[in-house]
């Protein structure tokens, strides 16, 4: 038999030491062979990107000791704890990473410099690993540019990464690791938080790229979906360890672990709450246009500009869920901020019957708490310097809510609790919290004020399926209890059917298709909506693969 090209035995590590050590991955062994993909998965502080990261001994500051157990590159150890000798000096590991072992990061937009130019970023691999003269490098990065399906960034090798959609970003990070055609690729959550076409799209260029090149491919997901496409064999961790391991298709017919079986019964279930006969309409838009000027004269004057959202006209009843789905850059995000007035727009917007799309700054602001919004980022959009009670009490005091410090805290408990939490988080900090934790946490900090409307801005996106599916039962509970109005803007299909009863999608700024969600999932009129549904779903039937499952 061939051997395997990568092999991991009885890893260990550790981070901290004494009573408050975390032991991160116990006793994970695997292998992949060339050629083949095997998937990690699990939710969130299982395991799996501490593992990953062992491989090119990459791992963060705070490593206890020396990770235990052996590394094998083609029978070469990377590592070995009971023999530290043998294994590879950090001087030769630097061969071994980008040359040998590449990665794909989760979050392109942090792992790539923003100072630096396309061109810069990918060359710098080149030139430290190969030698490359400048003039090579150049022609090099236009063939990896080529390579990855970006042929109109050829001409774009000065733009910086915040020009670049996310996608985009996400294949330069692909070039940069495949630059010098490694035997392994590690794939960390490489299209969290892209839009499902997107998502399709840069599977469909690793599994042509692991066929081309004939590397060995580590993915790790939390979507069960994508990894039942991708992968050829599955590693499930939980809590440092990989509780079951087998080819994808045995594991997801007939998986023998009780946490496997959780997690591919974890997809939201339920069907999505309908507003009641004469329920009111709590907010409206009537032709609603956002642009954004692009180009001045030298008077100031635009010349030339981008329609956002381009003539979008909704509503949205109490108790009633209105899902807004489309791919990055089709308008969602801009035209939800244009019902809460955080951008200047075009167009009636209504609030409980009042207009207030021509409202001063002063006007605006006693109606805000009734107009919430919870963003995609629950790290980025929560304080690292103020308490959980001073994040979810800061409207209380701007609107004047409490009278006293007690009683903001009172509310700001009970708040807590409708979500899940204790008031032993009151005087801690975001950065303790996990993702799903921080999630509810800005749910609290948009309920407390009691509003009519919350704008939900992708909040399950980057939540493991678990989490999702609690916060999910979570937002419906709430909006069962105070007959609350959403609008869910999401990418997740499979959440939006859960969630929502009427669906607008979203193409260029503009309304393609609307109307309840069972008919736009079972019979899509327009060719984009049936483009987005078949890539959601990987290609199978969606009609089938939508159907919202049992509660049994």
């Amino acid at each position: 038999m061939t051997r395997p090209l990568i092999e991991v035995e009885n890893l260990h590590v550790r981070f901290g030491s004494g009573e408050g050590a975390v032991h991160a991955v116990r006793g994970v062994s695997f292998s992949v062979n060339r050629g083949e993909t095997l998937a990690l998965v699990g939710e969130s502080g299982s395991g799996k990107s501490v593992t990953a990261l062992s491989l090119p001994r990459l791992l963060p500051p705070g490593v206890a000791s020396w990770p235990e157990g052996i590394i094998r590159l083609e029978g070469q150890e990377l590592l070995n704890a009971a023999s530290p000798e043998s294994a590879l000096s950090e001087r030769q590991m630097r061969s071994i990473r980008a040359e040998r072992i590449a990665m794909i990061f989760q979050e392109p937009m942090t792992s790539l410099n923003p100072l630096h130019t396309i061109e810069r970023q990918i060359a710098e691999t080149l030139m430290v690993h190969q030698g490359l003269s400048r003039r090579a490098c150049h022609d090099r990065v236009r063939e990896l540019l080529d390579l990855v399906g970006l042929e109109r960034l050829k001409d774009r090798l000065g733009a910086l990464p915040h020009e670049l959609s996310g996608g985009q970003r996400q294949r330069v990070m692909i070039a940069m690791a495949i630059a010098n055609e490694p035997d392994l690729l590690i794939a960390d959550e490489p299209t969290t938080a892209l839009d499902v076409t997107v998502q399709a799209q840069i599977l469909a260029l690793l599994e042509d790229l692991r066929s081309r090149f004939n590397m060995a491919l580590l993915f790790i997901s939390h979507d069960l979906g994508l990894v039942r496409r991708m992968a050829d064999r599955v590693a499930v961790m939980k809590d440092g360890l990989i509780v079951e391991q087998a080819p994808t298709r045995v594991l997801f017919s007939s998986p023998s672990h009780p946490y496997t079986r959780q997690l591919l019964d974890s997809a939201p279930r339920g069907e999505p709450p309908v507003a009641q006969p004469g329920a009111p309409v709590v907010l409206s838009g009537d032709g609603i246009r956002v642009s954004f000027p692009l180009r001045k004269d030298i008077l100031g004057r635009v010349t030339e500009e981008v329609r956002a959202v381009d003539g979008v006209s909704l509503s949205v009843r109490a108790g009633e869920t209105l899902g807004i789905v489309g791919e990055s850059g089709s308008g969602k995000t801009t035209l939800g901020l244009a019902l809460l007035r955080l951008v200047r727009s075009k167009g009636p917007v209504v609030f409980l019957g009042d207009r207030i799309d021509g409202l001063g700054r002063r006007a605006m602001r006693d109606r805000r708490k009734g107009l919430q919004i919870v963003f995609q980022d629950p790290f980025g959009s929560l304080s690292p310097r103020r308490t959980i009670e001073q994040i979810v009490g800061e409207g209380l005091s701007v609107h004047g809510l409490a009278r006293s410090k007690d009683e903001a805290r009172a509310l700001v408990t009970r708040v807590l609790s409708e979500v899940g939490l204790g008031e032993d988080v009151l005087t801690r900090f975001p950065h303790e919290f996990s993702g799903g934790q921080r999630q509810r946490i800005s749910i609290a900090r948009a309920l407390v004020l009691r509003p009519s409307v919350i704008v939900l801005d992708e909040p399950t996106s980057a939540l493991d399926v678990t989490i999702q599916a609690q916060i999910v039962d979570l937002l419906r509970d709430i909006q069962k209890r105070y007959t609350l109005a959403y609008v869910f803007i999401s990418h997740d299909l499979r959440v939006v059917r859960a969630l929502a009863s009427r669906i607008l999608v979203m193409k260029d700024g503009r309304a393609v298709e609307h109307g309840d969600t069972a008919s736009i999932f079972e019979a899509p009129k327009e060719p984009y909506t049936r483009a987005l549904l078949a890539a959601a779903f990987n290609g199978t039937d969606f009609r089938a693969a939508a159907s919202p499952p049992s509660e049994d």
